[in-house]
């Protein structure tokens, strides 16, 4: 987020993934501790109400009802994308970017990043008060490399320029709950700059269907969506046709690898959990590589 405002809805998500992380170990997708942290007073005393049964499940109603899709597609897509970030550090890709890192604490969670050099790329308020965070959380600071890009004054390879970034070198990029806030312009950009990176570099990010913004496509529950990002100030702006994307990303020296929307991601994540889970179909995840 630009300037020194948070962002609302990247600290609702750290709500789910905090949620999430409270259940039993064994019955839930992944584990992240640290979200507790990026939390307001009043989302910690919710956070804290997930851990009692009873009060979880009606909590759990109350959002789903009034965000349909919003709480189970985040954690069905942050395991999913912990999954192929991982798969990437095991296939030997030492090198991680995350693009608008936010709240990320992959760096710190996930054991297959242990010995990846993990770059994480935002506006300068916002890594500032990440680096704040993650000291007061007393997690070990020099395990990122942080790279404050300010886009008005320079471009991502001109900020990465400035670390020990090796463009050279296979990387994966993780661009996690960004594009659908972005210019056609930015996403545009940012993606050639992807596929300048070594062959069998790989790019994993999520967009939204372009006819939830354009209103082109009928989505159920979509306008309420729309209403709750706008409402805080996040509006949606740009989205992908799913069917062009293949030809948009080959256009610019990426290949598709893999595309699911949110229905299909939540099946493969959450397995019988998912059969209740509606809203949000218009969200997807998807996996490219580069080609050159």
């Amino acid at each position: 987020m630009e300037g020194t405002q948070s962002s609302t809805t990247a600290e609702y998500m750290a709500l789910f993934r905090a949620q999430e992380s409270a259940l039993p170990k064994g019955g839930r997708l992944f584990d992240d501790p640290f979200a507790l942290s990026f939390l307001s007073p009043r989302l910690r005393i919710v956070s804290a109400l997930f851990r009692v049964p009873v009060v979880r499940s009606l909590l759990v109603r109350w959002i789903d009802a009034h965000w349909p899709g919003a709480r189970t597609s985040a954690i069905a897509r942050t395991r999913l994308i912990d999954e192929w970030a991982s798969a990437a550090a095991i296939a030997g890709l030492q090198q991680a970017v995350i693009l608008g890192a936010g709240y990320d604490c992959r760096a710190w969670r996930l054991p297959a990043f242990s010995d990846v050099a993990v770059y994480e790329v935002d506006y300068p308020a916002t890594s500032a008060e990440k680096r704040r965070l993650i000291e007061t959380i007393g997690l070990p600071i020099a395990r990122v490399c942080f790279a404050p890009v300010d886009f008005e004054r320079e471009s991502l390879s001109e900020g990465l320029a400035k670390t020990a970034f090796r463009a050279g070198e296979p990387t994966f990029v993780i661009w996690e709950g960004v594009t659908n806030y972005l210019t056609a312009q930015a996403v545009d950009a940012t993606i050639r700059w992807v596929a300048t990176l070594a062959k069998g570099s790989r790019l994993i990010f999520t967009y939204v269907d372009v006819g939830v913004i354009d209103h082109s496509d009928r989505f159920k529950d979509a306008g309420s969506s729309r209403l709750a990002v706008t409402s805080v100030g996040e509006p949606w702006t740009f989205g992908f046709q799913p069917r062009e994307l293949p030809t948009y990303l080959e256009a610019r020296g990426l290949q598709l690898v893999r595309d699911m929307a949110a229905d299909e991601y939540r099946a493969y994540a959450m397995g019988e959990r998912a059969v209740h889970a509606k809203g949000y179909e218009f969200y997807h995840t998807a996996l490219a590589r580069t080609v050159g």
